[in-house]
């Protein structure tokens, strides 16, 4: 037990600290003062947690100079990023020798295109390298505000635009900005894994509203009224989504649309990283353009995804006035303007043309080519659910029919975290556990990714589960 230690006494001196009302006898060589609180022993204070083990009483010893460790309950309440921790791991393995295969990560394998590229270098050696204002370059916020208007048919000006440290801070900043304790987001499962966590960072509450793999994991627009109270703050939708690659048809967007009118409390976050990595006949339809959905939409957007720019650290969020102000309050006070030399580089890629021209478009052309082959290949298996991705690039699979089964040196395969660990064990292969985003029964599988690596990875995974089907517990 950490930092415990045991004593055994005739007499001490006790403070209790447990809330519960719940008694237990004490050994009988044990008595204690009912009007002292605390046992000193040269340096130390006993206290914490006491316990009946053995006629041997356990506490905590800790000595009275030792700096204090403990965190905010707030920073405690949240959970690590699954998917980082695995792609840390993954790396670690390769650094080490160990030929992991990863496809944990949100980012294309691709290279930032050339024309964005240059652009950095170019502010670089013209020595654009300072500070800029808080909010964004006025030049890259026009630049925004234009393909808003062209591509996605919403009119915003430039002081309706904040420019970020990559898109997760623009969301971090918006439900920062409006939810207030006790206030409710509703957050569609499965999700990505950092939504439920920036609820709690606001000190509001995550209501998850399931989905089903039958349905494309799209939400049913009677479950969510059925969910909504007054306390409902901020629905969250993220299409193409992160992980299942799905995307929300208007029609239903229209439905869901209808919906939110009737509570003018309730507020829509709509997380559009992944539009132009979409898949026809599927189309994208930015929220904020349903009537009247401008006025309590926040758009978020950003360049890592279809830009291949992922270590560039840019996104943006576009809304009402009053809203994108408060989002530029936490930022001037947090981080203050996004790179400099970053916004340049996104003014070249808003350039490109029309849905990023054709360098978006052939990276697009192979992750369907990729799409199709993982699709077939899992088909393929038994006990194996799929809902075919429309948008990003990610599987996110049912393999639930492999659960409750065992592997030689391994165990038994109890969920998904145990199901990824045992392919990262003894197939070496990083994908990650399904229960991170709030649904167990799948995995979540990257094909940013070559051809050539998704093929490798489908030959160890299907070796590894056919290895755990032999070993099966009837």
């Amino acid at each position: 037990m950490a930092n415990t230690t045991v004593y055994k006494a005739t007499s001490c001196q006790i403070r209790f600290f447990n809330s519960s009302s719940t008694q237990f006898p004490l050994p009988k060589f044990l008595s204690f003062s009912s009007n002292l609180s605390t046992l000193s022993l040269k340096s130390f204070t006993l206290e914490m947690d006491i316990e009946k083990q053995k006629n041997t009483i356990i506490v905590k010893a800790s000595k009275s100079d030792e700096v204090d460790i403990s965190l905010s309950p707030r920073v405690n309440s949240l959970k690590p990023s699954k998917t980082v921790a695995i792609s840390d791991q993954a790396t670690a393995l390769v650094q080490a020798g160990v030929p992991v295969i990863r496809l944990a990560a949100g980012e294309p394998d691709f290279d930032t295109p050339t024309i964005i590229a240059e652009a950095g270098i170019n502010a670089i050696r013209e020595g654009y390298t300072r500070y800029t204002p808080n909010a964004g370059t006025l030049e890259l916020r026009q630049a925004i505000c234009n393909k808003l208007k062209v591509e996605n048919g919403i009119s915003y000006t430039p002081d309706q635009i904040v420019v970020t440290n990559g898109a997760k801070q623009s969301i971090t900043q918006a439900v920062l900005a409006v939810c207030s304790p006790g206030d409710e987001v509703i957050i569609p499962a499965p999700f990505w894994v950092s939504y439920p966590e920036m609820a709690r960072l606001a000190d509001a509450t995550p209501v998850i509203l399931p989905t089903s793999i039958s349905d494309n994991f799209l939400l049913d627009p009677k479950l969510l009224e059925s969910i909504i109270t007054e306390k409902s703050r901020l629905l969250i939708l993220c299409s193409p989504s992160n992980p299942t690659g799905s995307v929300y048809p208007k029609k239903l967007l229209e439905e869901i649309a209808q919906i939110v009118a009737k509570y003018p409390r309730l507020l829509v976050l709509s997380d559009e990283i992944y539009e132009h990595i979409i898949y026809a006949p599927a189309t994208h339809t930015s929220f904020a353009s349903l009537p009247g959905m401008w006025d309590r939409t926040l758009t978020v957007n950003g360049f890592s995804k279809a830009f291949a720019m992922t270590g560039w650290r840019l996104g943006y969020l576009a809304g009402p006035k009053h809203f994108v102000a408060a989002c530029g309050k936490i930022q001037s006070q947090f981080t203050s303007g996004a790179s400099s030399i970053a916004q340049k580089a996104a003014v070249a890629a808003l350039g490109l043309g029309y849905a990023g021209g054709e360098a978006v478009s052939t990276m697009v052309k192979a992750f369907r080519e990729r799409r199709d082959f993982l699709v077939k290949s899992f088909s393929e298996m038994d006990g194996v659910k799929i809902s075919e991705p429309q948008g990003a690039f990610y599987l996110f699979i049912d393999f639930s029919s492999y659960y409750g089964r065992e592997a030689e040196g391994f165990g038994i395969i109890e969920d998904s975290d145990s199901l990824c660990r045992y392919l990262l064990d003894k197939g070496q292969v990083a994908v990650v556990p399904g229960g991170a985003f709030g649904d167990d029964t799948c995995i979540r599988i990257s094909y940013a990714a070559s051809l050539t690596t998704l093929e490798a990875a489908v030959e160890r995974i299907k070796k590894a589960l056919t290895h755990l089907t032999s070993h099966a517990l009837v």
